[in-house]
């Protein structure tokens, strides 16, 4: 495993190994206006929210990597402390994309992009019509975290007004997650787009407090069969079941069909109760799964 040291690195070598690294990255489509009303808009993947209450979200117009300059946001944001955060979608990560080329300063990227402007309500700066979520965000502080090369400036901006397209809201008023078509940027040229077949559910941790992995008996954490992420699971459970319970769970028909197979082969026994439980995992039958591996004892 090799051990790299940061000193050993030019920053574009430890930009690249980051931005690898460290992903996915959301994308903040972030439009602001300098002094004199020029629209600026430029995607941005070092962002996300790091507050509720006050609502921030902080993105970083870092210096240029090959010249050490400064970007049109970071500067127009300076003039006018206001910007708009339009979140990225499928259908339009290919403007966005765009909407970074190094333009002059004045030259707009709506137009360039084609991105349709929409008048903001609070802001000078506009929103971005193909963005299911538009937030309106005064500048709270910019923290310069450098002069050099590649050196990010943090740009605190808090959410004043939320916009929320009606495509992706469900019948309580809520966002469906399946619906917004997110994509993240990844390392060089990669992305990656979080569709309804790639989406999946972690259970939050249990608020009562969780057993914990150490809990569980030494053959189901030494397990063949369960991953880690399997063991997580079953940490999460509040209490171990008990004796009663797991008896009258052998007796149900799946359960039932296993033992009989294997009456007389402690081995297979083993392998096959450990195989169902890692089915009844994926079906999120965590108890269940537990009261199976609990049965070898």
């Amino acid at each position: 495993m090799p051990t790299i040291h940061i000193s050993d690195l030019s920053p574009v070598q430890l930009q690249s190994y980051l931005n690898f690294a460290v992903a996915p990255r959301p994308i903040c489509l972030a439009s602001t206006v300098d002094k004199a009303g020029n629209v600026n808009l430029s995607p941005f993947s070092y962002f996300n929210i790091f507050s509720v209450n006050p609502p921030i979200c902080i993105f970083s117009p870092s210096r240029r990597v090959r010249d050490n300059t400064t970007k049109h946001t970071l500067e127009n944001i300076r003039e006018v402390p206001e910007c708009v955060i339009n979140i990225v979608n499928y259908d339009m990560v290919q403007q966005t994309s765009l909407s970074s080329v190094e333009y002059p300063q004045g030259v707009n990227e709506f137009i360039k992009s084609g991105l349709t402007s929409l008048q903001s309500q609070l802001v000078k700066p506009p929103r971005v019509a193909e963005s299911y979520v538009q937030l309106e965000c005064v500048i709270n502080e910019v923290i310069e975290l450098g002069q050099s090369h590649g050196a990010g400036n943090l740009v605190l901006a808090e959410i004043k007004l939320v916009h929320i397209n009606d495509a992706v809201l469900d019948a309580e008023g809520k966002i469906n997650q399946a619906k917004m078509d997110l994509v993240a940027r990844l390392g060089g040229d990669w992305y990656c787009r979080v569709t309804k077949d790639n989406l999946f559910k972690v259970a939050k941790p249990n608020t009562k407090m969780g057993i914990g992995v150490d809990a569980l008996p030494y053959a189901i954490r030494n397990s063949r069969v369960l991953t880690g992420n399997n063991l997580g699971q079953l940490g999460n459970l509040e209490a171990i079941p008990g004796d009663e319970a797991i008896e009258v769970f052998a007796l149900t028909p799946e359960i039932k069909e296993v033992l009989d197979a294997t009456i007389g082969d402690s081995q297979t026994r083993e392998l096959q109760l450990h195989l169902k439980a890692k089915q009844l995992l994926e079906e999120e039958r965590v108890e269940e799964a537990l009261m199976v591996l609990l049965m070898e004892r």
